[in-house]
Formats: structure tokens, C-alpha cells, sequence
């Protein structure tokens, strides 16, 4: 089943006034053009402002590729996070229809607007202990170029950004999952999950036929 592509994240990043920085370079620049010789305090000045727009755009661009937005739920007593860019909604869970033949992980299928699309139990997928009965009322569905189910989860918590490299990392046997599908643990001790890495998982392919298929 070919997946919509997720809508494109919102950034968070530091307030910058681009227009009022190229604007005075631009002045600056009109000087030059309009002289032959530039004086030593203006060729001074401009130099100033376009390393200022250069150091401002660089640290821009880092502290957008070092920050990261996550979708927060809960599932079985724990907290999870995985990263937006991934989720293309949450939905809740109404009927959902068992696949016969199919793992444990595999819940079932469910109807999202005419859509069919399978339902994973991340609890099983990673063999995690159970701890109780969630409440199980919510659907994170994932998606790339390739792949597209959704996630069981008890409450989502909404959205938060993090700063990747303020994440410690993630023992997995301490956690019970796998290292590929970790990415680390916040500060609020959220378990963020490696969504590409689920979603890429051989072990589960998706067509509109059966839902879930799984590769020998």
C-alpha cells in the first residue's frame, strides 16, 4: 500500500530578522557599486554584517539539524516518543478486525476513511513484559515511501521538541528493545523510538491484500 507522504514538519528555530540583515547588506553593496575606491571604514562595516549573516545562518541551521519534534504516548505504563515526521495522524481506535494466521503484533486491521490499515502492538513486536491492560484507545499511524500501519497506544500525551543531543543513551537491555530501533531517552526519561527503523523491519510488509504479510 503506497503511504501519503507526511506533512513536512514544523521548525522551531530562533527568531532572526533575515529581511532587516539583507537589507543592510544589500545598502552596503549598492555603496560599492556606486564607488570605485571604498572607504576603509565601509569596506570594515560590510565585511562585519556578512559575517554576521553567515554566523547567524550557520547557527540556524545547526540548532534546527540538532533539534527534533516527537509525537509523546503512552502504552502499557511507559512513555514513548517517536518522531513526527513519521506520523501521518492519530486515530482513534474503534473496531478492529483480527487477521487469522498472522504473529501476536499483528492486532488486526482497522478502516481509517475507507483505508485499510494493519495495527501493530509495539508491546509484542519488542517481546516486552505486559504490565496490565492499557487502555488501548489511540492509533499512531506511521509512515514512509515505503511502508505504512499504525501503532497501538493508551494516551497521546501531543508533541514536544527535543534537543538530540541532550539525549542519553538507551541501554537495551535496560529497556527491552532492540538498539536499531532506539534513538535514546529525554531528560523526562521518554523512550524515543527509531520510527524508520520499525518501519523498514523485514518482518513486516504491508499490501492491500492481507494487510501484514511476513517474510520467511
Amino acid at each position: 500500500m503506497k503511504p501519503n507522504h507526511p506533512a513536512p514538519v514544523q521548525k522551531h528555530s530562533t527568531s532572526i530578522d533575515w529581511t532587516e540583515i539583507k537589507r543592510k547588506v544589500a545598502s552596503l553593496q549598492k555603496v560599492i557599486e556606486q564607488k570605485e575606491i571604498l572607504l576603509p571604514d565601509e569596506k570594515r562595516l560590510l565585511l562585519k554584517q556578512r559575517a554576521l549573516a553567515l554566523a547567524l545562518r550557520e547557527n540556524d541551521e545547526t540548532g534546527q539539524q540538532g533539534r527534533m519534534e516527537i509525537i509523546v504516548f503512552r502504552l502499557a505504563f511507559e512513555t514513548y516518543g517517536i518522531e513526527t515526521a513519521f506520523v501521518r495522524e492519530v486515530y482513534p481506535l474503534k473496531d478492529i478486525t483480527p487477521l487469522p494466521g498472522t504473529p501476536p503484533f499483528v492486532v488486526g486491521i482497522i478502516n481509517v476513511r475507507g483505508q485499510i490499515v494493519s495495527v501493530i502492538d509495539l508491546k509484542k513486536f519488542f517481546n516486552l513484559p505486559e504490565k496490565g491492560m492499557g487502555e488501548l484507545n489511540r492509533v499512531i499511524i506511521l509512515c514512509n515511501e515505503q511502508m505504512e500501519f499504525g501503532i497501538l497506544a493508551d494516551v497521546v500525551e501531543g508533541t514536544q521538541t527535543v534537543v538530540c543531543e541532550d539525549m542519553m543513551a538507551a541501554p537495551p537491555r535496560a529497556i527491552g528493545i532492540g538498539e536499531k530501533y532506539l534513538k535514546g531517552i529525554t531528560k523526562e526519561h521518554i523512550v524515543v523510538l527509531e520510527a524508520e527503523s520499525i518501519l523498514n523491519d523485514q518482518s513486516i510488509i504491508v499490501n492491500e491484500n492481507s494487510g501484514v504479510q511476513i517474510n520467511s
